[in-house]
């Protein structure tokens, strides 16, 4: 992945965007900030027995003795107390003012060429444990069909995450192909009732609506192995935006020191576009979007 300069122009920034599928925006956030959040989500969840004991929350470093498959988080099957503070972490104050941030909110709206800008409530945070299931190959507006306004996607890295930390990747420029996949994904459809037509979990897609799980034999079999993964390595303060076509995983977290990746996805609208409704309530275990 190429970063881009806060300081680019916004012309710049756009033409890459509608070009790449996404832009990575260096030092968007305040890096204190950001790591403050880390520490904050981490001593919320800490009671699970997530963290190796002994360690600094803000560090994030995975107990080894742990099986990883039972502290997945959002889209995945954590034991009963991790779901109820996955739950509760998505309420808190300090998640609150982390999504209205005035860096990141007022970027959002230079960077669109919107007056206000509205923020879904279905904003999730994700923890990728070391050697855990990945984020599964999709592009957003599989679950996101509620609404044809355009919307921006912000994926906020919370902390620093190299390419081997289980960050998100992203299939070059496969924005076209996203477009062409939803559109034989639409087309099978046409049948359903309105409620199954525009989930990521109807019978013409998969059980949990990802495009696949291996993303190498995705690449090879939808580009001939064409065209690549695109990984970085991530610091605090960094954000990304990519359009809700742009089809993207996340790399396997195999972090030498054990650190636990932590991303939050942001969704945002014009005030006073056509949201998709599903989303305007905070995320909970099992809602199926």
């Amino acid at each position: 992945m190429q970063p881009i300069d806060l300081w680019t122009p916004l012309k710049e920034m756009r033409k890459r965007y509608h070009r790449d599928g996404y832009i990575w925006v260096k030092n968007l956030l305040p890096r204190e900030d950001v790591l403050a959040m880390r520490e904050h989500y981490f001593s919320h969840i800490s009671p699970t027995g997530l963290l190796a004991p002994n360690t600094n929350p803000q560090d994030g470093i995975f107990n080894p003795s742990n099986d990883p498959l039972l502290f997945q988080s959002v889209g995945g099957h954590p034991h009963s107390q991790c779901i109820r503070l996955l739950e509760s972490a998505h309420t808190t104050p300090e998640y609150d003012a982390f999504c209205k941030h005035p860096a990141l909110r007022s970027f959002v709206r230079n960077f669109m060429g919107w007056e206000k800008e509205i923020m879904l409530k279905r904003a999730m945070m994700r923890h990728n444990c070391p050697g855990r299931l990945v984020t599964g190959v999709h592009y957003d507006k599989l679950f996101l069909r509620g609404s044809d306004a355009e919307y921006l996607t912000a994926w906020v890295p919370i902390g620093d995450c190299t390419a081997r930390g289980g960050g998100l990747m992203y299939l070059q420029d496969s924005d076209q192909l996203g477009r062409e996949l939803e559109v034989e994904f639409k087309a099978n459809a046409k049948s359903l009732g309105d409620e199954k037509r525009v989930s990521a979990f109807n019978e013409h897609m998969a059980d949990d609506g990802y495009l696949s799980h291996d993303a190498e034999g995705f690449r090879q079999t939808q580009t001939k192995g064409k065209l690549k993964w695109l990984v970085g390595d991530f610091e605090a303060g960094d954000v990304v935006f990519h359009t809700p076509h742009m089809i993207h995983s996340s790399a396997a977290n195999e972090d030498e020191k054990g650190r636990i990746r932590l991303g939050s996805d942001l969704r945002f609208y014009e005030d006073g576009a056509d949201v998709d409704r599903r989303w305007c309530n905070h995320w909970k275990n099992g809602d199926k979007l």
